[in-house]
């Protein structure tokens, strides 16, 4: 049955895009998605991006674990996505909700080392205090050592990939549990040859 109001289904999704810049894009895209243990998200890939949904957990999981596992090329990689939950009418892949808490893809990224520079916006959605909500978000990321800075309409994280994914995991559930619908974008590079050295 078609979920109808405002956060009736606590399902997470993104749907992102990955970039590696180069000609074998390809062929890098279909390598990474072969490493990535995707067992416990739902998957959808098309022309332009892929979606997951599952377990915040496991979405934020397997999000990262392909960023990782194309950002260890040494190419310059762009990872691109929005994350969602509480969407009306999204419960396809609902069943995932009933897995565990263990990531599939963890022990074998925590290895890789990935420089990483963020710009993401969170937007809790039908909560006159999303001001609040977000600001708070911004703090758990100082304390964290990953925030940077302000851009137009984005925060900025730089940092190790893993810390920018906690930051971005933690940003988002604790939106969630102060309001039904929240989304948040998010843009992550690696190896970039125009990276600012000022950068932390």
């Amino acid at each position: 049955m078609e979920q109808t109001g405002c956060g009736a289904s606590r399902i997470v999704g993104c749907r992102f895009s990955l970039y590696p810049m180069s000609d074998r894009f390809v062929e890098i895209i279909m390598g990474v998605l072969e490493k990535v243990d995707r067992s416990k998200v739902w998957m959808s890939t098309d022309d332009i991006s892929t979606c997951i949904r599952g377990k915040a957990e496991h979405v934020f999981d397997v999000a990262k674990a392909v960023y990782i596992q194309a950002a260890v090329s040494g190419l310059h990689v762009v990872w691109n996505g929005t994350f969602s939950i509480g969407c009306p009418g999204d419960s396809e892949g609902d069943v995932y909700l009933s897995e565990d808490e263990e990531r599939m893809n963890e022990a074998g990224l925590r290895q890789h080392s990935i420089e990483t520079a963020c710009q993401f916006a969170l937007y809790p959605l039908g909560n006159q205090g999303y001001m609040k909500i977000i600001y708070d978000q911004i703090e758990r990321a100082k304390a964290r050592g990953t925030f940077s800075g302000g851009v137009h309409y984005a925060s900025r994280l730089d940092g190790d990939a893993h810390e920018v994914f906690a930051s971005l995991e933690e940003s988002f559930v604790n939106a969630s549990k102060l309001a039904s619908h929240v989304t948040m974008t998010a843009v992550l590079s690696a190896n970039s040859p125009s990276r600012k050295p000022d950068r932390v």
